[in-house]
């Protein structure tokens, strides 16, 4: 089917902390399929030289950056989530500015004529990043998962990955927004499984319905 058959497809990939959304976008990308990632779009905005750096390093002070003038996003995780004001106003500095640098992203991959792309996203719900999508699909895992990827991946400490998990939209909540979900509490092969069955869903859809997003 041509190019002009196909209507590309926006599909936000989300989850909680630890639940593996590069894993299972890495595993999109094995289909030939391109993704953003926000948070790697949250790195480009704050770093040295870019208005948000500047923004931050002047609201939280000196301590938040390190000896190269690089942003210490450790000294600034301990501090904003710590505080909820602080992290809603940390937000309302980046957030903007990811979000528009996101558009950027999602318009060069939809001229790139594969039939879907991935924006993944550990905040598409809170962020309003959601809008931008037509499907929205959650990599879910327990809690008790997140806890201990999160502590074995960043050396944090529990309280501080409980409090990560008490910023992100509760997981009930999460999974009821979904239209697709992958269980990624199991062995990497399983995740490929599902990622092959949702390649063909999301490539049918790309070419099947008037407005590619299907129901």
């Amino acid at each position: 089917m041509s190019n002009n058959d196909q209507h590309p497809l926006t599909v936000g990939v989300t989850g909680g902390i630890a639940s593996g959304k590069s894993s299972v976008a890495r595993a999109f990308e094995a289909h030939g399929i391109p993704w953003v990632d926000a948070d790697d779009v949250a790195r480009e905005i704050v770093m040295p030289g870019e208005p948000a750096l500047a923004e931050i390093a002047e609201h939280f002070g000196p301590e938040v950056l390190d000896a190269k003038g690089m942003l210490n996003r450790r000294a600034l995780r301990a501090i904003v989530f710590a505080d909820e004001a602080e992290r809603r106003w940390l937000e309302s500095v980046t957030h903007p500015r990811v979000r528009q640098r996101l558009l950027e992203y999602l318009d060069a991959m939809r001229a790139s004529g594969s039939p879907y792309h991935l924006l993944v996203s550990p905040l598409l719900f809170e962020s309003g990043q959601h809008e931008l999508v037509d499907r929205c699909l959650v990599v879910d895992v327990p809690e008790s998962v997140q806890i201990a990827r999160t502590m074995a991946r960043d050396e944090s400490d529990e309280a501080q990955v409980r409090a990560i998990l008490r910023a992100q939209m509760p997981r009930d909540e999460r999974l009821a927004k979904a239209d697709e979900v992958i269980d990624n509490q199991n062995d990497h092969a399983a995740l490929v499984r599902q990622v092959a069955q949702l390649d063909v869903r999301y490539r049918d859809l790309a070419t099947s319905t008037p407005d590619g997003r299907g129901s």
